[in-house]
């Protein structure tokens, strides 16, 4: 892949805000940035990025994707409340996909796995 500039701060702002931007929020934090990337340009960067496997594109969530630079196998949970979507280690349900392979026969060659519910934060707010 070529070397760009707005590529490289694509990146760094998408690493800098590990919130599972989508790619409106991310424009809105490029832009706060001094940015002066444009949405067709950012969509093409985040797309080419996802395609290397330098970020992941996450789809399901809600009807905008989102984005995040973490690439090593993990899972997320969005809450249904605050919409934050957060992390979840892949540890928490060790060999899901090499059991998933064995027990159906299909070649998998990666998965999303999205759980929802409320995060502690609003369920905290919620019980006060």
């Amino acid at each position: 892949m070529n070397y760009s500039k707005q590529r490289e701060k694509i990146l760094n702002v998408l690493t800098e805000n590990a919130v599972h931007p989508t790619a409106e929020q991310l424009l809105g934090f490029l832009q706060n940035d001094g940015s002066n990337v444009g949405i067709t340009t950012l969509y093409r960067n985040l797309n080419k990025l996802s395609d290397l496997g330098m970020i992941k594109k996450i789809d399901g969530l809600e009807n905008s994707a989102h984005y995040d630079h973490n690439t090593f196998e993990h899972y997320h949970f969005m809450c249904n409340i605050c919409k934050k979507v957060f992390d979840i280690p892949a540890e928490v349900a060790p060999d899901l996909v090499n059991n998933t392979r064995m027990a159906t026969g299909f070649d998998i060659t990666n998965c999303d796995i999205i759980f929802h519910g409320v995060c502690s934060e609003c369920k905290r707010r919620k019980d006060i």
